[in-house]
This record gives structure tokens, C-alpha cells and sequence, in this order.
């Protein structure tokens, strides 16, 4: 479920969104469209040749050797010359991180070498790495991937990680069907969360649906393990949800009623993308915005346009999408403003701005966000509140909003996604790892989503 919830990455590698995707279907829906996103979306993508990037015009190949010494070399190369920081990075930091991820990988199979321990390093990114490769050796495959994902984790970069890619399903997207945690942030759970952990979406049709599951119902174990620890969300999880069966220990809300599910994956019907809107009394149109993808911005403008005092833009659980959706959405409440910054390591900062291509609609702005509202929903909210064009109501967003990605093919059909930029609010401010805090605080409970109640909307609609 964590797997398949973060499983969005690479749908929107390139834009705002390469990191904290909003909850997807599942991880097979990445699989079926991974090529795509590789390929076609706005993204530059690039093979590796002996450490340097290159750019490549086709699709990777359905099959590729395993991870090799030279495939950590590529990334290791990569980060050092693609990376919005990577000219002042120290090379032996990246290497010390590798190889605690290596050893680590070989520990928990038991399989440690004795020869294993970090070179003599002097900063020097050649030499260095001639050290490293010597002590290495051939190396182990699956202790190698692990060294790629540490040396990028050790980034601390939401947007900059290390996907693997595999051919597409011929029988589509399988999955549990949970799309949705109220503690999701893309490949971990949300350090803050406070308990309970509960379900925020399931997908019609699926496993979860037939199995009676329902969105509120509280999480309470994963295969035993408990989903809170001490008042902290329980990050283990993360690896326990990525089997294809798990067995929930699960709660009712509104019931009380507490029992254990047994999940497999099964097949999925992919959800569709769009816009969805309600009237609401006096004059108020509820827009929901599930994604920030190629037409969102045009769909809830065209959803407004016979509004007459107020738009409610619901971006709970939007993971992102592209910054040019977030500028030409934005085109509609005001002209002429700052929407932020994307910013180099060294010279000066692009601005970017309001698309006032867009008619204004002269409407009251009231924002719902939440904790899954990462990257460009973040660009979104940030932009709405620097610049006074509205209200948000709901919780702190994510803090997932580091810049956009481009993407880079490895050898063994892995990509890399690293931020070229760094993407700071229109007051110049860092978002990422903060967050955008709201005017109105109005969290969704599980009971709320138990008995259909939203106390965000309701906020809403008494600020009105």
C-alpha cells in the first residue's frame, strides 16, 4: 500500500510532483505508464555511458543487466553533474553513504564481507572514486541498488531518488485498492502524524472494496505490527505494506467493531483524472483538484466561470503535477504576481508568474489542503498566501516541494530523478520541509470520513 500510494513518481518525473505524489492506485499503474513518463511528459531523459549523461531519444529496453559497479558509478556521476547542488557537494560524503547502504544491504542477509570498510578519501571525485571501485570490487547486485538509493537518500531531497522500472502488466494494474492513508507522504509516512492511522480512499471494485473497507476505518495492525509506537507513527510499515498480501487488524469508527482482513492484490480499475466540481448555496462552486496534470488548471476554470461569489479549490490529497497548470490556475485570481522562484546554486533566480493569458474570474478564494498536498499543490497554496489571493483552510501541506526533476536512465533500466533547481515561495521563502501552514486549522478526523462529514468545507463555508 505504501509502495503503491508513493508509486506516482515517476507519472510526473520533470514537473513540480518527483517526489510526494498524491495517493495513486497502485504501484502496477507506474509500471503500465513508467515509459511514458521517461519519455514523453516535458521530461529530459537521459542514458548513461561510463558516468556521463547522456541524452537518449527511445524508450529503455523491457530487459537489463543487473546493478553493477558501473551502474553506481553512473549515479554517482550524475548527482555530482546534474544535481541543483552538486558541484559543492563532497564526493566522500556520497560515498560513505553508499557504502553504508551497501554494507547494510549485505548485514541484513547475512552476507557481510570482512574487506568491506571506506577507503582513505581525500575530496578529489576521480580519485575518490577509484579508491571506492577498488575496495568494491565486482560487487554485489542487489547491495549495489541498495548503495545507489542510499547515496540519493543521503541527499535529503524528496524529488531526488532512484526508481526501478519494469515492463508494464499485459493484464493492467493490480493492487489492494487502498489508495489513500491519512499518514501517506509519498515513500514514508508523515513523521507528524498523530494517531490513529486511517484510510482516506478505496478504489471501487478492488480488493479492498470487496473486502468491506472502508474510507475512516482505522488501521490499528499491519501483520502484528502495530501502526503507532508510543504516540509515533510506526515507519516499518513502510516495508511491511510492499507484499503483495497483508493482513490488517482494522476499526470502525463509528461502530467501534475491531477485525482482521486478509488483502491480496488483485486487479484494479485505473482511476480517471479529472476535475470534479458541486454548487454549493449562494453562489459557491466546490472544485476539487485531484492532480495538477496537463488541462487541470482550464478544467476548474471552465467549472467557475458561471460562479458568482465564491470558488472552494480542494487540493487535499493532490500530490502535484506541473508548475505551468499552478501559474495558469493562479492567472485566474490575479494578474501580474510572483507564484515562485526556481533557483540555482549559483546566479540568479528565475521568477515565475501568473499566466495573465487568463481572464480573471473575480471570485473569493478559499484553499482546502492537507498534509498530501505536496510539491506543486504546495507551489499552488504557498502562491495563494504570499501573495494574499486567498484563504487556507485545513492542515500544514507536506514540505515535499523541492524543485523539478529530470529524469536519467541508468544501465540497469533504474532512473534517477534530480532536481536542477531549488524552488523557494514568492516571498523567497524555503517550502520544502516546512510546509505551507493555513489560516484556519480544520483537520479530517476518521470518524469524520466515517460518517461522510468534512470540517474543512464546513470552515469554509462559515468563513463565507
Amino acid at each position: 500500500m505504501i509502495r503503491n500510494i508513493c508509486a506516482a513518481v515517476l507519472l510526473t518525473a520533470g514537473t513540480l510532483s518527483a517526489s510526494l505524489p498524491a495517493p495513486a492506485a497502485q504501484a502496477a499503474t507506474v509500471r503500465a505508464t513508467a515509459l511514458e513518463a521517461a519519455t514523453v511528459r516535458n521530461t529530459t531523459v537521459r542514458a548513461t555511458t561510463g558516468g556521463a549523461c547522456a541524452r537518449i531519444t527511445a524508450s529503455p529496453p523491457e530487459s537489463a543487466p543487473p546493478t553493477s559497479v558501473n551502474t553506481l558509478r553512473q549515479a554517482y556521476e550524475c548527482v555530482l553533474d546534474n544535481y541543483y547542488s552538486g558541484p559543492a557537494l563532497d564526493s566522500k560524503v556520497l560515498l560513505r553513504d553508499a557504502l553504508a547502504a551497501y554494507t547494510q544491504e549485505l548485514m541484513r542477509r547475512g552476507a557481510d564481507e570482512a574487506g568491506l570498510r571506506l577507503p582513505a578519501l581525500t575530496g578529489d571525485r576521480e580519485a575518490d572514486w577509484a579508491a571506492f571501485a577498488g575496495m568494491i570490487g565486482t560487487g554485489d547486485p542487489d547491495a549495489l541498488h541498495a548503495a545507489i538509493t542510499g547515496m540519493v537518500a543521503g541527499l535529503h531531497d524528496d524529488h531526488a531518488r532512484v526508481e526501478k522500472i519494469t515492463p508494464p502488466s499485459e493484464d493492467g494494474p493490480v493492487g489492494t485498492g487502498i489508495a489513500g492513508l491519512s499518514a501517506a507522504q509519498g515513500g514514508r509516512l508523515d513523521p507528524a502524524a498523530r494517531p490513529p492511522l486511517f484510510i482516506t480512499r478505496v478504489l471501487p471494485r478492488s480488493p479492498a472494496d470487496q473486502a468491506g473497507i472502508r474510507p475512516g476505518d482505522i488501521i490499528e495492525k499491519v501483520d502484528g505490527v502495530p501502526a503507532f509506537i508510543r504516540d509515533k507513527v510506526n515507519q516499518s510499515l513502510v516495508d511491511t505494506f510492499a507484499s503483495g498480501t497483508v493482513r490488517l487488524t482494522l476499526k470502525r469508527p463509528t461502530t467501534g467493531r475491531v477485525w482482521t482482513v486478509k488483502l491480496t492484490e488483485g486487479p484494479l480499475e485505473e482511476p480517471e483524472r479529472a476535475v470534479t466540481s458541486k454548487t454549493l448555496p449562494g453562489g459557491v462552486t466546490l472544485v476539487t483538484v485531484p492532480g495538477f496534470f496537463q488541462g487541470a488548471a482550464d478544467q476548474v476554470i471552465a467549472k467557475l466561470k458561471d460562479t458568482t461569489k465564491a470558488a472552494v479549490i480542494d487540493v487535499r490529497g493532490n500530490g502535484g503535477g506541473s508548475p505551468r497548470e499552478v501559474t495558469r490556475l493562479l492567472g485566474a485570481f490575479a494578474h501580474g504576481k510572483v507564484t515562485s522562484y526556481f533557483c540555482p546554486l549559483k546566479g540568479d533566480c528565475t521568477a515565475n508568474r501568473t499566466d495573465d493569458s487568463v481572464p480573471l474570474l473575480g471570485l473569493r478564494l478559499i484553499v482546502l489542503t492537507d498534509r498530501a498536498c505536496a510539491s506543486a499543490c504546495e507551489d499552488f497554496s504557498g502562491a495563494v498566501k504570499d501573495n494574499g489571493l486567498g484563504t487556507l483552510v485545513g492542515t500544514r501541506t507536506a514540505g515535499a516541494v523541492s524543485g523539478p526533476a529530470e529524469a536519467y536512465l541508468l544501465d540497469d533500466n533504474s532512473v534517477l530523478l534530480l532536481p536542477k533547481v531549488r524552488h523557494l515561495g514568492p516571498a523567497r521563502e524555503i517550502i520544502d520541509t516546512v510546509g505551507v501552514p493555513v489560516d484556519h486549522y480544520a483537520p479530517m478526523t476518521a470518524l469524520d470520513l466515517a460518517k461522510g462529514r468534512d470540517p474543512g468545507l464546513a470552515k469554509a463555508l462559515g468563513l463565507l
